[in-house]
């Protein structure tokens, strides 16, 4: 692809709507405020114009002023691509752990209190088993294999918050919760052999509880609309409802009722195409018998 081609499609994607900055959002504001001043201090110490930079970089020289002045949230490639061109070392890129827990609309950001209000929860993933469904030594496993590495003290604090969110299992009444795995995840060996074994137990535990289906996406099967990523859909009582895609609108939750309808008609497909959900729990039965 040529630059001329590059840059235009990364300026698109950029100035997508949905990456400003909340101004009544006043964590993320500090956030943001503090990576785009630090763009711009280690652009300035390399002697580095901002439209040199944006030129490097693949992207407007107007949206790099929005970046360092703290009015646009960065994506993480752009991140990604100022580390190289500025020669940060990974302390560039290693900020998106802390911007992408911003992205995300302050009253929709911290999904495990509205899966404890949700009396419907739907969970497509695509890569890793849900957090919901992880035991204490899966998700230690899985966020102990970050890069950069978190600090042990970071990783017992994600672990525990991880593990909190399955309260919602312990709810009376329960809400309807519903789950498609791909298989792939399912024969990874994440933490070893015994822990992998007690991760399907428990997925066995939890897909046999009333409240819970459970369902398997085989890998020898049609592509499906969850290819571009994990889907979680959630609904409330009062008939609210928010939902995020991977793969569509940037990624980020969503109330409007259009975008709603999208995603559960992809999340739907999915369901239709997935193993039943007798047949998954066999399906999981069948794995630990294969070790």
């Amino acid at each position: 692809m040529s630059v001329e081609a590059d840059t235009g499609r990364l300026k698109t994607e950029a100035d997508e709507p949905g990456w400003e900055v909340d101004p009544d959002d006043e964590w993320g504001v500090a956030v943001i405020a503090t990576v785009g001043r630090q763009l711009r201090l280690r652009r300035e110490a390399v002697g580095m114009r901002a439209a040199d930079f944006a030129k490097a970089v693949g992207y407007g020289e107007d949206l790099v002023y929005k970046v360092e002045g703290g009015k646009r949230i960065p994506r993480e490639e752009y991140l990604d691509k100022a580390d190289d061109v500025l020669n940060a070392g990974g302390l560039i890129s290693a900020t998106w752990e802390d911007v992408k827990k911003v992205r995300y609309p302050k009253k929709v950001r911290e999904l495990g209190k509205l899966e404890a209000q949700a009396v419907e929860i739907g969970v497509y993933e695509c890569n890793i088993i849900a957090g919901l469904l992880q035991t204490p030594e899966h998700a230690r496993a899985v966020i102990g294999a970050a890069q950069p590495p978190y600090s042990p003290d970071d990783v017992d604090r994600m672990v525990a918050a991880r593990l909190a969110r399955q309260s919602v299992f312990d709810r009376d009444p329960a809400p309807s919760i519903h789950f498609v795995l791909e298989e792939a995840p399912l024969r990874r060996q994440v933490g070893g052999t015994m822990v992998w074994r007690q991760q399907l137990e428990r997925l066995l535990e939890v897909g046999r509880l009333n409240s819970v289906t459970l369902q398997v996406m085989p890998t020898n099967t049609e592509p499906h609309p969850g290819l571009d990523g994990r889907i979680e859909l959630l609904k409330f009582p009062d008939g609210t409802a928010v939902a995020r895609a991977d793969g569509l609108f940037n990624g980020r939750p969503t109330t409007d009722p259009k975008q709603l309808r999208i995603i559960e008609l992809q999340y739907g497909i999915i369901r239709a195409q997935a193993l039943p959900p007798r047949e998954s729990l066999t399906f999981i039965e069948q794995l630990l018998g294969e070790t």
